[in-house]
């Protein structure tokens, strides 16, 4: 085969991803006035522009919310209803899409880079499943895709980066191949009221879950603090796999809600044990770029969240710790940001 005609091939493929997702995610005619009341729409994206840095984990988008049904969600269903305790609330379903992108600390070198991380993108759709029972939330997310240039990582970083005039990334051409990959993700948080008083409310929320897939494979536990008032919900929604509350959750698990207007400040630690990332360790199936990575990896959170009436907004800043090592020495930490916009219906 052509040089040429592999990408025609890969561009035919890339054009079909995006006609699938939009053909998931887009509402049918005259959808909007059958959603139930309570189904929400969430978008996330993590960026970290505004610490002044352009590596690593440079970006991140995921939307979606909940939906009646997707062919990832039976999957994740059936799994929800073996690990979360029977009761509670009935198990609402959503569907997500979302976008990674990772790349080494000098993104304007077009020659391999063998001593840092490795450039890679991950496409995926993901479909959720979620139960509230008393004062804890379980879901379970199962996410298919790509890895590799059908991940469409050097289109979307160099547009943007086109847009807001940044330095184009030159070295996409070096990122680990094409793969599809998956993973299945379980979650669970309590909710402990540790203070409710007539001006402030002071929460601990708890968590911990496991991770399994081409993607990665991990364990995680953490928590974190929230004072506030009139708060709803676990704690920030987050992007991560099982982040996310679903359609209806919020008003079944708290059906006596009424003041229209909530607020709350966070500070947040999550703490994995990781087996296996394939943005470090390269692709499983191929050979591709690695490095060395690290077992234990946590991330500190700082950060907002705001409701008012059906529309809520969170602002978070996330201090991660070193991923990887290399002969030429370690990666060092991270830091970006994490803005969720949810809207209820």
């Amino acid at each position: 085969m052509t040089q040429s005609a592999a990408g025609d091939r890969l561009a035919n493929f890339r054009r079909i991803v995006l006609l699938v997702l939009f053909a998931v995610l887009a509402p049918p005619a005259g959808a909007q006035s059958r959603l139930p009341e309570g189904s929400e729409f969430q978008l996330f994206v993590e960026n970290d522009m505004l610490a002044r840095t352009d590596r690593y984990y440079t970006n991140g988008i995921k939307l979606g919310g909940g939906a009646p049904f997707d062919v990832l969600q039976l999957p994740a269903m059936e799994l929800l209803r073996q690990l979360a305790p029977e009761g509670g609330s009935a198990i609402h379903l959503g569907v997500f899409a979302g976008q990674n992108l990772y790349t080494p600390k000098s993104i304007t070198v077009s020659q391999p880079q063998p001593f840092d991380r490795p450039w890679a993108a991950w496409l995926y759709l993901g479909g959720v499943a979620q139960r509230v029972k008393g004062n804890r939330l379980d879901t379970v997310e199962v996410d298919l895709g790509l890895v590799g240039p059908a991940a469409l990582g050097r289109e979307v970083q160099t547009g943007w980066h086109k847009l807001i005039g940044s330095p184009r990334p030159l070295g996409w051409n070096n990122q680990i191949p094409n793969e599809p990959a998956f993973l299945v993700s379980y979650l669970a948080k309590s909710k402990l009221v540790l203070n409710s008083a007539a001006k402030l409310d002071l929460e601990l929320i708890p968590h911990g879950g496991a991770t399994l897939g081409t993607v990665m494979t991990l364990g995680r536990a953490g928590g974190l603090l929230r004072l506030g008032r009139h708060m709803t919900g676990f704690g920030p929604d987050t992007i991560e796999p099982g982040g996310a509350m679903l359609q209806n959750m919020r008003r079944s698990s708290e059906p006596g809600r009424a003041p229209d207007f909530e607020w709350y400040v966070f500070a947040g630690l999550d703490h994995r044990l990781v087996a296996h990332n394939i943005f470090l360790d390269g692709t499983v199936f191929r050979d591709s770029p690695s490095v060395h990575r690290r077992a234990h990896v946590y991330d500190l959170s700082l950060g907002l969240s705001l409701r008012f009436n059906a529309m809520r907004v969170g602002v978070t800043r996330v201090r991660r710790s070193e991923e990887f090592v290399t002969a030429a020495g370690g990666g060092g930490r991270q830091t970006f940001d994490s803005v969720n916009l949810g809207i209820e219906f």
